[in-house]
């Protein structure tokens, strides 16, 4: 009796097949992605970390720490990162606290309030304003903004609080400033947290906003109690990338901020930030100290930046985790 064969399937057979069916192929190429992006990670933070070994050990702690004789003097060999930590926190602090409301604002009123012939243009309008160079802002700012805006403000600020160190500056204000940065980052961000924010009201189903209605609930109420609860984690996200965006912005801010190495807390001081100042001196680094306290203070500004995103990553998840809903938006 003959026996029957069975043909084995050859391998170019079967990767056609993998190729052609099923989800294999993807799950492959996103896990690639993702290790990819955390192997890249820890090669920059291994590259800053090994390139500026010497630094670290001549600096120490000191060179974080704030002091009030913080300094930054590369003729004398003297380097403390402090007043820049400061001047990008402050900075994007001022930015986020301006960004925030006024983004939540535009998005409500793009997705919820705007007349549908006008919603389509001015959408464009502010993802426009998100794609326009850092240094056209920074331009705008010296020559507009800061004679027109800051320094008014600034005037103010002085006048009426100038016995908070926070606003103490001589008279007349000058336009470059800590609050110069903040400002135009505010500006700089504004666009980015809106239109996620926009997506993210839109996302919402209409239930929800026809069940409020239906309740009795105004239509200010749907929107305060109602969308924005429930789209809180991805808002939260939006102004992650916003702030994500705001500590490492450069170019707008060296243009505006002063870029000065003082020890004051003034917003209303000009400054530095940890971006600013490695753009303005790493190519004049004159010795090898000088260069890498600079790349300790890429070290410092990437670790602050990926302390920052975890912490608001666990509060996304935490707000989602307490209502399931808000993670599917």
């Amino acid at each position: 009796m003959q026996k029957s064969t069975t043909i084995q399937p050859s391998w170019r057979s079967r990767l056609n097949y993998y190729l052609q069916h099923g989800d294999r192929p993807w799950n492959i190429l996103v896990l690639s992605m993702a290790i990819l992006v955390f192997v890249l990670i820890i090669i920059v933070g291994y590259l800053l970390w090994s390139q500026s070994t010497d630094a670290q050990q001549q600096f120490g702690w000191q060179f974080i720490i704030p002091t009030a004789d913080a300094s930054w003097d590369p003729v004398n060999g003297q380097f403390q990162a402090w007043p820049f930590i400061y001047g990008t926190l402050i900075t994007s602090l001022v930015a986020i606290i301006l960004a925030v409301p006024t983004s939540l604002g535009i998005a409500i009123f793009l997705s919820e309030l705007c007349p549908e012939w006008l919603r389509l243009p001015l959408g464009l309008l502010v993802e426009l304003l998100a794609a326009i160079p850092s240094v056209v802002f920074g331009l705008w700012g010296i020559f507009i903004f800061l004679p027109a805006v800051v320094t008014p403000i600034g005037d103010f600020l002085q006048e009426v609080l100038g016995w908070i160190p926070l606003f103490a500056g001589p008279m007349p204000v000058s336009g470059s400033s800590r609050l110069a940065a903040g400002l135009i980052l505010a500006i700089m961000i504004i666009p980015t947290i809106s239109a996620v924010t926009r997506d993210v009201l839109r996302a919402i189903p209409d239930s929800q906003r026809e069940a409020s209605l239906a309740l009795g609930a105004t239509q200010w109420e749907t929107i305060w109690r109602v969308l924005v609860p429930y789209g809180l984690s991805g808002i939260l996200g939006a102004v992650i990338i916003g702030l994500g965006r705001a500590i490492g912005e450069t170019m707008a801010v060296t243009m505006v901020i002063g870029n000065s190495i003082e020890g004051s807390y003034s917003l209303l001081r000009p400054g530095y930030t940890m971006s600013s100042v490695i753009a303005n001196e790493f190519t004049e680094a004159f010795n090898q100290v000088h260069l890498e306290a600079l790349i300790e203070v890429g070290l410092v500004l990437f670790f602050i930046t990926l302390i920052l995103n975890i912490m608001a990553r666990l509060l996304v998840w935490y707000v989602g985790r307490r209502n399931p809903q808000e993670a599917r938006v």
